[in-house]
């Protein structure tokens, strides 16, 4: 039971079609308090989360994702629709998974602005979501000087706008930023296959719940 909410266990990994996409991200947008992610943000912090180090529970990541406990942040028409949402989650959460155990490279889900340009700042800020809720076991990643590198294209993106300029990368023109998001999806199977090749994580067993 999650938050007053019975779970199914939700076992298929196909990928959300456009409508279940817009579904779930609608969804999202309907969060009261105004802090639930979009839905790249989700993906960056689900891509995180199961490429990490360690299994996250979904009674601890779906406060982050909802900007605050279900039943506090979320207006459901019924069981029914509770658990129609969730199961949308956790098979885009299986998706992911299913993916990168397959060790391939899982291309992140990315908004379009006005001019049609995928960005991938919420993608980087939802990842780094991802991090810190295991910040003690990513720290072995990122002080090992042979494969801290996986980290550099989503720190760009995540500090393309920061107010700092000492941390604010170059401007990042059209091409570069196709080539940051590329190696981004790439670095990410490499975190993958590093924290397995350590034998620290069980996240890509498929999601399941409590």
């Amino acid at each position: 039971m999650l938050d007053g909410i019975p779970m199914r266990i939700f076992a298929q990994n196909e990928p959300l079609t456009e409508t279940e996409l817009d579904r779930l991200a609608e969804f999202l947008h309907s969060c009261k308090g105004g802090n639930a992610m979009n839905i790249e943000e989700l993906d960056g912090f689900f891509a995180a989360l199961i490429a990490g180090p360690e299994v996250v529970m979904p009674s601890e990541y779906l406060p982050e994702v909802c900007g605050g406990e279900m039943s506090d942040a979320c207006e459901f028409d019924g069981l029914e629709e509770a658990n129609d949402v969730l199961a949308l989650m956790m098979r885009h959460w299986n998706d992911i998974a299913h993916t990168l155990g397959k060790d391939e490279v899982y291309v992140p889900l990315l908004l379009e602005d006005e001019n049609g340009v995928s960005r991938g700042n919420n993608w980087a800020q939802g990842f780094l979501r991802g991090v810190k809720l295991r910040h003690d076991g990513w720290k072995t990643l990122i002080a090992d000087e042979d494969h801290s590198g996986y980290m550099i294209p989503v720190l760009m993106l995540y500090h393309e706008h920061d107010e700092d300029p000492a941390i604010r990368p170059e401007p990042i023109g059209s091409e570069q930023r196709e080539k940051i998001i590329e190696y981004m999806a790439a670095e990410l199977l490499a975190a993958y296959r590093y924290f397995r090749r350590h034998g620290q994580s069980y996240a890509s067993a498929r999601a399941s719940a409590r």
